[in-house]
């Protein structure tokens, strides 16, 4: 969950700037289960960090494939965190996001070079 901007690029159009903060990166055997926690993680953001995508997820009923992936048996919606970085401690989605600064900050990872 890392760069997040509100639009696919996919769309061929210019998204908004980037403002969801960098949140890490989640794995697991079970689509359904990590794509949940996904979503989980960008509601327990800050407001002014995650109301952009929120609103974009909202409106484009980007919600309906977690709906549909249960509906098809394509997995499990419950899940479990476990923070590798803190001795595989069980964590909560709030506590995942707890300290992360309130919007993107570029890196030498994503940050665009530009060429003279």
């Amino acid at each position: 969950m890392r760069n997040m901007s509100v639009s696919c690029d996919c769309e061929g159009t210019a998204a908004a700037p980037v403002v969801t903060p960098d949140v890490g990166i989640l794995a697991s055997l079970d689509i359904l289960a990590v794509d949940q926690a996904c979503v989980d993680l960008v509601y327990a953001l800050p407001e002014e960090s995650k109301k952009d995508l929120v609103e974009r997820m909202e409106t484009r009923h980007g919600l309906r494939q977690l709906t549909y992936m249960d509906e098809m048996g394509m997995g499990n919606n419950r899940y479990v965190l476990i923070d590798l970085d803190q001795d595989e401690k069980v964590i909560r989605p709030k506590d995942a996001v707890d300290g992360l600064p309130k919007s993107w900050i570029p890196d030498k990872y994503n940050i665009k070079k530009i060429k003279p």
